[in-house]
């Protein structure tokens, strides 16, 4: 493990953040000698945050908590573009409306991780709207496209690949990295940023805005890319059989995103509490080196403290209390997340594949037969052997609740109303 003289980049380097670094030894001396600014970009494509951005949150947070000052830059310009990195397909085209609805929403977020304000290292909230919007085409041409050349643009992966695959990619998308450079050149103009940082997909987009900031203005600017993470089976972080792990509690309870973070591979355990926790590396040590049975101590500290870090201590306390008279008790606890059902639905008989896609515990009516082939389902927590099964007003218990079980982890209560 690199020895960095700055504490930003020693933290990061020890908490598993760092793919690669533009100049280490010249960005490391310059955050060792006082704060620096830097920044994170993220789109406005949902009307919350999923998972899958905690990774540059946390960046940002450590960033702060090292004496720098972070800016979460909010993409209300280029989300009416598209970034092509990683995708097959072009980006739906949302309304400035939309965009607008999903910036609020988002914005809450960080204010969970970030102190806000005019300190020399209190965090900013930019909307690169504030210069994109108002850009003359001719003049953007002219002082900032002759900087960039097409053929070095095909070169990058994010545009390589699409073509491979003969996929369409359209103009407008062509240009989102020219804007992104445009962000970083803006930035330092603005507020002094000098870094910018991203997942390992963006290294080519923060390289380009280097090499702009070095062309239009002779800066020094610098680039940081984390490891796209996966799980140790493989599977892309923040997805789950009923869709995204939101940050918003309206999306996805605290509950269920204490479960997520509470069934975490054994092989990620260590590896997620040193990204996703604030807990000191000596305890995280002491937790990883949990084995057998005792992993799952180390699992529920790390559910209770991601969940915490998002929705706040009392909100995860009562979340493991919830799971642990559920699974230690064997209790129906009225905590557990619920769907309301119409009550004539199940009077007149809900079928089982029916009552388990509505509760969201799988995608799919084929996904529910395969579980019910797996004994993974249970209602009321005796076990369904037919996919045939139907649930009825006798399944109602004496709380007004019907308790569908997917596998030992996963339960919704059905409220008939």
């Amino acid at each position: 493990m690199s020895a960095y003289k700055s504490d930003f980049l020693q933290t990061l380097a020890n908490r598993g953040f760092i793919q690669q670094i533009s100049e280490p030894e010249a960005l490391d001396a310059l955050a060792a000698k006082g704060p620096i600014t830097a920044y994170i970009g993220f789109d406005c494509t949902a009307a919350s945050l999923h998972v899958g951005s905690l990774l540059p949150i946390m960046m940002l947070y450590w960033m702060q908590q090292t004496g720098h000052r972070p800016i979460a830059l909010m993409g209300g310009g280029t989300t009416r573009v598209g970034d092509p990195s990683g995708k097959d397909e072009s980006r739906r085209i949302l309304t400035d409306e939309t965009i607008a609805a999903n910036l609020a929403g988002i914005r809450t977020v960080f204010t969970k991780f970030l102190k806000f304000g005019d300190g020399p290292t209190d965090a900013l909230m930019a909307n690169n709207a504030d210069w994109l919007n108002t850009l003359n085409y001719i003049d953007f041409l002219r002082d900032v496209g002759r900087h960039f050349s097409v053929n070095r643009m095909l070169s990058f992966d994010s545009v390589k690949l699409r073509l491979e695959r003969q996929q369409e990619l359209s103009f407008l998308e062509f240009n989102y990295m020219i804007l992104q450079a445009y962000d970083f050149v803006e930035l330092h103009k603005r507020n002094g940023c000098v870094l910018q940082m991203g997942g390992s997909d963006q290294w080519g987009n923060i390289v380009n805005g280097i090499d702009l900031g070095r062309r239009m203005m002779n800066a020094q600017l610098f680039a940081l890319t984390s490891p796209l993470i996966t799980t140790s089976s493989g599977a892309k972080m923040g997805k789950t059989a009923a869709g995204a792990v939101w940050l918003d509690a309206t999306l996805v309870s605290p509950y269920e995103y204490w479960q997520y973070w509470r069934n975490t591979e054994d092989g990620d355990v260590a590896r997620f509490l040193k990204l996703f926790t604030v807990l000191p590396l000596g305890e995280i040590e002491r937790l990883a080196a949990l084995k057998g049975q005792d992993i799952n101590e180390a699992k529920k500290v790390l559910a209770t403290e991601a969940t915490a870090l998002v929705h706040g201590r009392a909100a995860a306390d009562n979340a493991a209390e919830t799971a642990r008279r559920t699974f230690e008790q064997g209790e129906t606890s009225l905590t557990l997340p619920s769907v309301d059902v119409p009550r004539k639905d199940v009077a007149a008989g809900l079928g089982v594949l029916n009552a388990f896609v509505t509760a969201g515990l799988a995608a799919s009516n084929g996904e529910v037969r395969r579980a019910i082939a797996n004994n993974a389902v249970a209602v009321n927590d005796a076990r369904i052997t037919s996919d045939k099964h139907t649930i009825g007003e006798a399944d109602i218990t004496p709380d007004g609740v019907i308790k569908l079980s997917l596998g030992k982890k996963q339960h919704v209560l059905l409220r008939p109303r």
